[in-house]
């Protein structure tokens, strides 16, 4: 997943900007947006990011690093402790923090939440309202809780505010723009030609768990995680093994789907924009494997990256 981009300025800015925020209110589709390129899956379904992801952009400015962060919601289980643990601490050692909220919707406990916490960052703060385009405003109902709970803890801090629509492009290149202006100057912190530093065995593993999540019911996908066992990369096809994990026998019929339609879709949508992003043929052998209470199971998180 590269893509060329012109010679860093000599004065060009590079700095990490943690994206942040509760659940389904676009950070993925924001990344992605910002890049111009998919390196975030995208589903309306809780924990569709389960993993702390890095998006880089290199253009004539310089290079911010984009942390995608997984969702803050009401964790139930250890996986979504786990995923809220991750989220929170994302903020630690970056140059500036984008809080994104879900501005066509009143505010949740989880906005509250990091509102208290931005209070007591030091770094420069953007709050981003995403999807302006819904028609639904909510900006005075946020921007009220935050003067409410500025007072509260007495801080210094100043947000930009900031309203777009990250599906539609709307106010991107503003918030684009002004996420440079709070970006230090220095050198890049990676090489130019590198969109993302996230593991290919967990990129093609999300790739195919996205899929699932477009197609099962609400419940289920969090009962679902994909791991790559191998990739044989021969010149012009690469051949994966990929063991998807459900928690329960019955489960496993469902992921397979009658007559296997649903694991050969599953299949063939993942086979084909992994070609898009690397270049190369898949042949993605999946199978369905049953292991009990996997996301109670700390070594199993562990070998996903979810512990």
């Amino acid at each position: 997943m590269t893509e060329e981009h012109s010679e860093f300025p000599s004065n060009g800015r590079a700095g990490i900007v943690a994206i942040v925020g509760r659940t389904n209110v676009g950070k993925s589709t924001l990344v992605n947006h910002l890049l111009g390129e998919k390196v975030s899956i995208v589903s309306d379904t809780v924990q569709t990011t389960r993993n702390l992801i890095r998006a880089i952009l290199t253009e004539e400015r310089g290079q911010i690093v984009f942390l995608d962060t997984p969702g803050v919601h009401k964790a139930q289980g250890e996986l979504g402790k786990n995923l809220n643990k991750a989220a929170r601490s994302a903020v630690q050692g970056v140059d500036a923090i984008l809080l994104v909220l879900d501005g066509s919707s009143k505010p949740e406990l989880e906005d509250d939440g990091w509102f208290r916490r931005l209070c007591r960052e030091e770094v420069p703060c953007i709050i981003a309202l995403n999807k302006s385009d819904r028609g639904r405003n909510f900006a005075g109902a946020y921007q009220e809780l935050w003067k409410a709970i500025k007072a509260e803890k007495e801080s210094n801090q100043e947000p930009v505010w900031a309203s777009v629509s990250a599906l539609q492009g709307e106010g991107m290149a503003d918030l684009l723009g002004t996420l440079f202006e709070y970006t230090p100057v220095g050198p890049p912190l990676f090489p130019d030609d590198i969109l993302t530093d996230y593991p290919r065995k967990l990129n093609i593993a999300d790739v195919i768990r996205e899929k699932y999540f477009h197609r099962l019911e609400q419940e289920l996908p969090h009962a679902v995680a994909v791991w790559v066992e191998d990739i044989i990369e021969e010149e012009k096809k690469w051949t994966v093994d990929v063991s998807v994990m459900v928690e329960r026998h019955s489960q496993k019929g469902i992921v397979i789907g009658d007559k296997g339609r649903l694991i050969k879709w599953v299949r063939e949508q993942a086979e084909k924009e992994l070609y898009e992003m690397y270049g190369v043929r898949f042949k993605l052998n999946l199978w369905v494997t049953v292991e009990k209470n996997w996301r109670k199971n700390f070594w199993i998180l562990k070998k996903l990256g979810y512990a």
